[in-house]
C-alpha cells in the first residue's frame, strides 16, 4: 500500500464484471482483500515465497501479491469464493473435507485453487504430479500427504465424504473437521481478514540493534510533517506496567523498549494512523539515537567471564537449572560394558507458520477487546490488562483462527500494544506483522548445545545416562524455564536407566527469544539419547531395534522421575508394528548399497516419549454445555484450534459423552466473554485434559437431563426443535424446553466440566509425577545420500505412535504427517540466523516435493485416565523423525552427525572425517 492515485481498474472477478478503485502498482492481493472484501485470498509473505495469495489469472495460477492490479485489467480473476461451472473446485472441496487437507486452513484456498490449476492441465496424474502443481504453495501443517491424497481422489472420481456419526458413535469415527468446511471455502476469518470500518492502522517502529541504549527525541515536528499519523506511542504512553511474559514472576519483555534494547527487533515506538501513513513512514524519520552496546550473542558469550547482565537479578545470565538425579551414575557407568558419549549442537529453528500475526483491537466504554490470533487467549487477557492497568473483566479476547501456531502464537505479540492504541485513541486499530517482522521478532525453538554419556551392559541393558544442556532462551524468558524443567525428564528417552544425572540451563542472550515450538526441548535431548542408542548398539554387537526393544518402557516400570507406568505405555507395541519393516529396509538397503555406485541408502530408527499436560503444575480446563429453550446446543469450549482439530476431537467426544449426535451442536470457541478458561493450547493437552473437561460437562447435562424423566444411564435421548425426548421404556417422556425456566445466559440446561491431571510437584533432585500420562512412538527412515553432493533425499518414513485412543483417527494421522514434515526440516534444511533467514525465500522449510512417503501406524495402548483412553500426539509426531533421518544418514555412510540440520556443507565435512568451517 502506498499513496499512489487510485484509479478505477475493470476487471472481472469469480465470474462477475467490476471496478475497483485502486493503486495500479498495488498487488492484487490487497486489492482483492482490502478493496472487494475477498479475504479467501490470504497474504503470508508478498514476495511469491509462501504462495498463500494463489488464484486464478484467465484460468492459471499465479501469486496475487507479485501481481499488479493493473496487469489484471480487462482479465477474469478466480479466488476460492467464486464457483467453478465445472465442478472441479467444489469437488476439490469436498476431497479437502473427507481427507482432513485442510488443518489450519491458512494455505488451504490456494491449495485448492493450484490443484485445479493442475488437475486442468494434467486429468490423470500421479502423486509426483500432483506435487508439482501445489509446489509453489507452503503447508506448515499438513505434511502435504493428505493434500496430494485429497486431489488423487478428484482425479479419480472418487467421493470419499463420511457420513456423520450418529449418536454415541462419534469418538473413534473419521469425521470431519466441524470448522473444515468454512477453511475450504475461505470463509474462515483469520487475524488479517477482520476489516473494522475506519480502523486505524499500527505499525512498530523496531530496533536495527541486538543491544543499544537509545532516547527518543521531539515527536511534535515529526506529526506535524506526516498529518496521516494520529498518534506516536512510546514507553511512557504505556497505561499500565510496561511489561508481559509466561510466568506470573517474569514480565520481563517490554511492550516499547524504555531506553534499552535487548535484541534486533525490539519494538522502541509505534506509529499509528492511516494505512499509507503508518506504511510510508521512513523509519529514519523518527528522532530516536541509538548508543550500541556489545552483543551477546549464543549461550557461550553471555557465559563468559565478564559478560554484562541482560537483566537486573540475573547477574550470571542463566535464567533457569532444570534437575534430574536417581541413583548413582558413577556406579551405573562402571557396571556397563561399553560406554558411548557425545557433544551435539542445534539451531535456532523458525515456527514459519504461514499466518503472521494479525488482529484488531477496539474500546467499548470502559472495557478493551482484541480479536487475534493467539494459542492462549486467557494469558493474553490477563497481560493486556497488566498493561493497560484495568482489571482481568474488562478484558476480552476474541481468538481469530489460527493460521498455524506450533507455539509460536502462545507467546504475546501484538495484542497489547493493540489494546493501548485502541484505548488511548478510541478508535479501532488494526496490526497485521509483514513476514520479515514477524520473523525477527517472535521466538523460535530454543539452540542447544548439549553434551551425554550412556552405557550399557553386555546385554545392551542401560545401565547409566547423564546430559548437560545449556539452552539459549534469548534476550527474553518466555518459555525458557519450561524447556530447561521437561528435558531432564525426558532425556534418556521412553527406556528403563537405573542411573541418571541430567541438568540443564536456560541462559539469557542478546539473540532472538527462544520459546515453545512443538516439543518443549525434548526433540533437541532425543538427537543427543538416540544417537549415543545407536553408538551403544555398534558396539555390543546387537541390532538397533533389539536394544531399543530390550529397554523400552512397559507396564509397571519406572520412569526416570520414578514415576511407575502403570498403564498406556505403547512403546513395545510401536517397536513390535515396526520390526519386520525395519529388518526388511536393512536388507534391502544393504543390498541397494553393493549394486550402487554413487548412491547410498541408509535406514535409521528412533523411538521417543512425551508427557501430555504442563510439566508437575496445576494445568486445568473447564468446559460448559448449554441447552436452549428453542433445543439449541451450544459447546462453550475455550480450546483454540491451531489448525490440530481441537474443536473436532472435543466436540466428539463431548457429543458421546451426552449421547446426541455431533452435528445437533454449535461451538463458540476461545472467546474469553463467553467460555471457561481451557489452558493454553500447546504441550499436547488439549486432547487429554480438555478432553476430560468436555466428558465430564456432556456427562454432567446428561445426568440433569436423566434426573427430569427418572430415566436410567441406558435411556437414549433425541432433539426436535424444541421437544427434548428420552426414551427408556416405562420413563419415557417428551419434555418441553420452552417450559423450563432459563438461568442467567438463557440456558435451560447445561453441565459443565472441570478437569487437572494428577501431577506432583518434582523434588529438588527432579522426582515425581511430572505428567499424568504420556504418548509413545518409534520411526523408521530410509533415506539416500549421495556423497558427491553431500545431500540427502529422505525416500520413506514408517511411524508407529501410541495415542492411547484414536477419536478421530483422520486428524491424527494428519498430526503424524505434519509433525515429520516438520521433523525432516529440523534434520535437514531449517536454520534460523537473525538478521539473515528472515524470510521464507532464506529460511527454506519442506514444500510438497521433499515430503516422502509417510506409514502411519495407530497404536491404541487405551489411558483409563483419558477420555475414552485417549492421550496427546501433536508434538509426539515430530520428535524422533530428526534422529531417524541422522540413523539412516549414518547407515548410509558411516558418518555420525552431532549437530542439526545436516545442511550439505556439514554433511561433506562429516564424510570427510572433518568439522565443517562455518
Amino acid at each position: 500500500m502506498t499513496q499512489e492515485t487510485a484509479l478505477p481498474i475493470a476487471l472481472t472477478v469469480n465470474g462477475v464484471a467490476c471496478t475497483v478503485a485502486a493503486a495500479p502498482f498495488a498487488s492484487l492481493a490487497d486489492t482483492l482483500r482490502e478493496g472487494l472484501h475477498l479475504t479467501g485470498t490470504k497474504i503470508g509473505c508478498e514476495a511469491g515465497d509462501c504462495g498463500a495469495c494463489t488464484v486464478l489469472l484467465d484460468g492459471e495460477q499465479v501469486c496475487a501479491c507479485l501481481v499488479p492490479t493493473a496487469q489484471a485489467e480487462g482479465r477474469a480473476v478466480t479466488t476460492i469464493e467464486g464457483r467453478d461451472p465445472t465442478g472441479l473446485i467444489d469437488r476439490l472441496r469436498d476431497a479437502f473435507l473427507a481427507h482432513g487437507a485442510a488443518q489450519c486452513g491458512i494455505c488451504t484456498p490456494a491449495m485448492i485453487l493450484a490443484a485445479a490449476d493442475g488437475l486442468r492441465r494434467n486429468p490423470q496424474p500421479d502423486r509426483r504430479a500432483v506435487a508439482d502443481a501445489i509446489g509453489g504453495v507452503l503447508c506448515r501443517c499438513t505434511g502435504y500427504v493428505k493434500i496430494v491424497d485429497a486431489v488423487m481422489d478428484v482425479a479419480r472420481g472418487a467421493n470419499a465424504l463420511a457420513p456423520a456419526p450418529e449418536p454415541g458413535a462419534a469418538v473413534g469415527a473419521r469425521m470431519a473437521r466441524i470448522d473444515g468446511r468454512a477453511k475450504v471455502e475461505g470463509t474462515d476469518r483469520f487475524g488479517a481478514d477482520h476489516q473494522p470500518q475506519d480502523a486505524l492502522w499500527l505499525r512498530l517502529v523496531r530496533s536495527p540493534h541486538a543491544a543499544a541504549r537509545f532516547s527518543i527525541g521531539d515527536l511534535g515536528p515529526v506529526l506535524a510533517r506526516h498529518p496521516g499519523l494520529t498518534r506516536i506511542l512510546t514507553a511512557r504512553d504505556i497505561p499500565g506496567e510496561n511489561s508481559f511474559g509466561v510466568f506470573a514472576h517474569i514480565k520481563d519483555q517490554p511492550v516499547l523498549a524504555d531506553g534499552l534494547v535487548r535484541m534486533r527487533g525490539d519494538p522502541v515506538a509505534a506509529l499509528v494512523g492511516t494505512r499509507a501513513a503508518v506504511e510510508d513512514f521512513p523509519d529514519a524519520d523518527l528522532p530516536v539515537a541509538y548508543e550500541i552496546l556489545p552483543a551477546l550473542s549464543g549461550a557461550a558469550a553471555a557465559l563468559a567471564p565478564g559478560a554484562a547482565p541482560l537483566h537486573a537479578g540475573v547477574p550470571d545470565n542463566v535464567l533457569t537449572h532444570g534437575r534430574l538425579t536417581r541413583g548413582d551414575v558413577a556406579v551405573g557407568h562402571a557396571a556397563g560394558a561399553a560406554t558411548a558419549a557425545g557433544a551435539f549442537e542445534t539451531a535456532f529453528v523458525e515456527h514459519a507458520y504461514i499466518e503472521p500475526e494479525a488482529g484488531y483491537a477496539r474500546r467499548v466504554g470502559d472495557r478493551i477487546e482484541v480479536t487475534a490470533c493467539t494459542q492462549a487467549p486467557v494469558m493474553d487477557q490477563e497481560d493486556v490488562a497488566r498493561v493497560l492497568g484495568l482489571p482481568l473483566a474488562a478484558v476480552r479476547i476474541v481468538p481469530t483462527a489460527c493460521g498455524g501456531g506450533f507455539g509460536g502464537k502462545l507467546d504475546i505479540s501484538l495484542q497489547p500494544i493493540l489494546a493501548v492504541a485502541a484505548w488511548l485513541t478510541r478508535r479501532p486499530v488494526r496490526m497485521v506483522f509483514t513476514r520479515i517482522e514477524s520473523m525477527a521478532s517472535t521466538t523460535k525453538r530454543h539452540p542447544a548445545t548439549i553434551r551425554a554419556r550412556m552405557s550399557a551392559d553386555a546385554e545392551g541393558r542401560f545401565t547409566a545416562f547423564e546430559l548437560d544442556g545449556d539452552f539459549n532462551t534469548g534476550a527474553y524468558a518466555s518459555w525458557g524455564p519450561t524447556v530447561a524443567n521437561r528435558v531432564p525428564v525426558h532425556a534418556p528417552g521412553p527406556y528403563r536407566v537405573a542411573h541418571l544425572r541430567n541438568r540443564t540451563r536456560a541462559i539469557y542472550t542478546n539473540d532472538t527469544p527462544a520459546g515453545a515450538f512443538r516439543g518443549f526441548g525434548v526433540p533437541q535431548a532425543t538427537l543427543a539419547a538416540e544417537t549415543l542408542i545407536d553408538d551403544l548398539a555398534e558396539r555390543l554387537g546387537i541390532d538397533r531395534w533389539t536394544i531399543r526393544r530390550r529397554n523400552a518402557l512397559d507396564h509397571g516400570d519406572t520412569t526416570a522421575s520414578g514415576q511407575v507406568l502403570h498403564a498406556s505405555a505403547g512403546l513395545p507395541q510401536c517397536l513390535d508394528a515396526l520390526r519386520d519393516d525395519f529388518f526388511r529396509l536393512v536388507a534391502e538397503a544393504e543390498a541397494f548399497n553393493a549394486g550402487s555406485a554413487r548412491i547410498r541408502r541408509g535406514i535409521g530408527l528412533a523411538c521417543m516419549w512425551y508427557g501430555c499436560g504442563n510439566t508437575s503444575m496445576s494445568n486445568p480446563s473447564r468446559m460448559r454445555i448449554a441447552l436452549g429453550s428453542d433445543g439449541t446446543l451450544t459447546f462453550l469450549n475455550g480450546a483454540v484450534d491451531i489448525g490440530q482439530g481441537s474443536s473436532t476431537v472435543l466436540l466428539q467426544i463431548a457429543a458421546d459423552a451426552l449421547g446426541l449426535a455431533p452435528d445437533r451442536f454449535r461451538s463458540v470457541i476461545g472467546d474469553t466473554d463467553l467460555t471457561y478458561d481451557a489452558g493454553k493450547t500447546s504441550a499436547s493437552r488439549q486432547t487429554f485434559v480438555s478432553g476430560n473437561a468436555a466428558r465430564l460437562a456432556g456427562e454432567d447435562l446428561r445426568r440433569r437431563i436423566l434426573a427430569l424423566a427418572n430415566a436410567g444411564p441406558e435411556a437414549r435421548l433425541s432433539l426436535d426443535g424444541g421437544r427434548l425426548s428420552i426414551a427408556d421404556g416405562p420413563a419415557s417422556r417428551v419434555i418441553d424446553l420452552a417450559t423450563l425456566p432459563p438461568d442467567a445466559t438463557g440456558a435451560v440446561l447445561s453441565g459443565e466440566g472441570w478437569y487437572d491431571p494428577p501431577t506432583t510437584a518434582l523434588d529438588a533432585e527432579g522426582q515425581g509425577i511430572p505428567y499424568a500420562t504420556y504418548g509413545f512412538a518409534a520411526q523408521v527412515a530410509e533415506v539416500e545420500v549421495d556423497p558427491v553432493l553431500a545431500t540427502v533425499r529422505v525416500r520413506r518414513i514408517i511411524a508407529a505412535h501410541d495415542v492411547g485412543r484414536a477419536v478421530n483417527p483422520t486428524l491424527v494421522e494428519g498430526q503424524i504427517h505434519g509433525g515429520i514434515a516438520q521433523g525432516l526440516g529440523l534434520a535437514l534444511m531449517e536454520e534460523f540466523i537473525p538478521g539473515r533467514t528472515e524470510n521464507l525465500h532464506d529460511y527454506l522449510i519442506p514444500t510438497a516435493g521433499d515430503v516422502p512417503e509417510i506409514d502411519v501406524r495407530i497404536i491404541e495402548d487405551p489411558d483409563p485416565e483419558g477420555p475414552y483412553g485417549a492421550k496427546g500426539v501433536g508434538e509426539p509426531a515430530l520428535v524422533a523423525t530428526a534422529p531417524a533421518i541422522l540413523a539412516g544418514i549414518r547407515h548410509a555412510t558411516g558418518a555420525r552427525l552431532t549437530r542439526v540440520p545436516v545442511l550439505p556443507h556439514r554433511l561433506h565435512a562429516a564424510l570427510q572425517g572433518r568439522e565443517a568451517a562455518e
